[in-house]
């Protein structure tokens, strides 16, 4: 497998690392919520790089908030998946590959009550920025 990156941030980085290492069975929440790790090719770098989400889900579809913790600007993963869509996650013991695609207002709309549910802060975040903040779909690719 392609070397990757992952996160700078400590707890990103220390939890990433005990979710990969233990094969998808530690690791799997944050504050009570599901997430899985997402790896994406940097913009620039084209290197692979690894963090730590939190997941609902839409049908069969994963989906993330782009909430950088209610910062007026995009995290950069989010940056990257715009550039180059096409992922590879890990979500409990499974790895496959997805495609990245940043949800139309009125699908946002739908299901945004149910992501505030999964992870409450998200509505503190969207009233500390102005900025619109993305929720993006993952759709399976492999099998």
């Amino acid at each position: 497998m392609t070397e990757v990156v992952i996160s700078p941030t400590g707890w990103v980085a220390d939890q990433a690392r005990v979710y990969e290492e233990s094969g998808g069975t530690k690791g799997t929440t944050i504050q009570g919520a599901p997430c899985l790790l997402l790896d994406y090719r940097g913009r620039k770098s084209g290197q692979w790089r690894r963090t730590v989400l939190i997941y609902g889900r839409d049908g069969d579809d994963l989906l993330i908030v782009a909430s950088y913790g209610g910062s007026d600007q995009h995290p950069l993963w989010y940056l990257n998946l715009e550039a180059n869509p096409d992922v590879r996650l890990r979500v409990g013991t499974e790895r496959f590959t997805a495609r990245a695609e940043t949800l139309s207002p009125e699908d946002k709309a739908r299901v945004w009550d149910s992501l505030v549910e999964l992870f409450p802060p998200y509505a503190e975040y969207r009233r500390k920025t102005s900025r619109d903040i993305p929720v993006v779909r993952l759709v399976r690719t492999d099998g």
